[in-house]
């Protein structure tokens, strides 16, 4: 695909993005700076707020019915401390993918109603380099609809607009 002409703001978009996410947890974007100066740390894959919530990022894969590959969510996962660790301890070691999966909560606010946070979440290692493969419980939230019968291009560039003007 050529970019794309944007209903939200009238212009042409030279790309569709096909992968989009935050770059923290949305916890961290409601801490004041002052209360996680000091036990909280964020990185590219990696959160931890207070010394007591933990997060990883990872990739909500909604297949395309009507093109190549899918489209990207990059989600962050509250993870127990025990499982945070074991994915710390693990991080750079051949073969962690046949660890068997976490269990997480989504703490990505995406453009959906209701919202995407809280969604119960498995999150499954992959092999180094790779951030972890993340699926929603099967429910009726359109986030998790969206991820089992997959998406359209013209769902993605309904997406795309929400986060670009939303």
């Amino acid at each position: 695909m050529n970019g794309f002409l944007c209903a939200t703001c009238g212009e042409h978009h030279d790309d569709l993005p096909m992968c989009l996410g935050a770059a923290a947890p949305a916890i961290w974007y409601s801490t004041p700076e002052s209360e996680r100066a000091e036990d909280s740390a964020l990185s590219s894959d990696q959160c931890v707020i207070r010394g007591k919530h933990f997060f990883v990022l990872g990739r909500l894969l909604l297949s395309l019915v009507d093109g190549h590959g899918p489209f990207v969510w990059l989600v962050w996962v509250s993870l127990s401390e025990e499982n945070f660790a074991r994915t710390c301890e693990l991080w750079e070691r051949e073969g962690r993918e046949s660890e068997p999966p976490y269990f997480g909560w989504l703490q990505s606010a995406l453009p959906y109603e209701p919202t995407t946070l809280s969604l119960k979440a498995s999150v499954q290692t992959s092999p180094v380099g790779e951030r972890p493969i993340i699926t929603l419980e099967a429910t009726d939230h359109p986030l998790s609809i969206e991820q089992r019968e997959g998406i359209t291009l013209a769902r993605v560039q309904e997406i795309v607009e929400a986060a670009l003007h939303g």
